[in-house]
């Protein structure tokens, strides 16, 4: 009699984010150059584990490329719908891009901690202060939406 190994492995696989899914991420870094972003939902399944991607200056808005900048964009902590245009191997990230209007921040916190208003598609309200921050607001469709 002699022992067996078995290996199980989970019902459902890892789902990757693949090149055109639109993902839900929040970023969690940003400079100049991009804003780092950790990838939390692919559609509207969450991942078990995070991914990391990169929205590149130029990947931003699909106009006036040249004068976006990026804290005007996107703050840590934003969550963000982005279209996965690159994939990452194991060393680098994903590539995203925000350059449509249903792509963008859906959810930002304003300094007082309070989830601000999208009041155009370049700026959000914080509903308690009413100070103003610019973002790159996504217009966000029905399907998209959860709470």
């Amino acid at each position: 009699q002699l022992p067996v190994v078995s290996v199980v492995r989970d019902a459902e696989s890892q789902l990757l984010p693949d090149v055109g899914a639109v993902v839900t991420c929040r970023v969690c870094s940003i400079n100049s150059r991009f804003a780092k972003v950790h990838i939390l939902y692919v559609g509207s399944t969450p991942l078990k584990s995070t991914f990391r991607g990169t929205i590149r200056r130029e990947d931003i808005r699909a106009t006036e490329k040249d004068k976006v900048e990026v804290y005007k964009s996107f703050r840590p902590g934003d969550i963000v719908l982005a279209k996965v245009i690159s994939l990452g191997d194991a060393q680098s990230n994903y590539l995203l891009s925000t350059a449509e209007n249903e792509l963008g921040v859906v959810v930002a916190r304003s300094e007082a901690g309070v989830q601000m208003v999208p009041i155009s598609w370049c700026e959000m309200q914080c509903p308690q202060t009413h100070t103003k921050d610019f973002r790159k607001v996504a217009r966000v469709q029905p399907q998209f939406l959860q709470t």
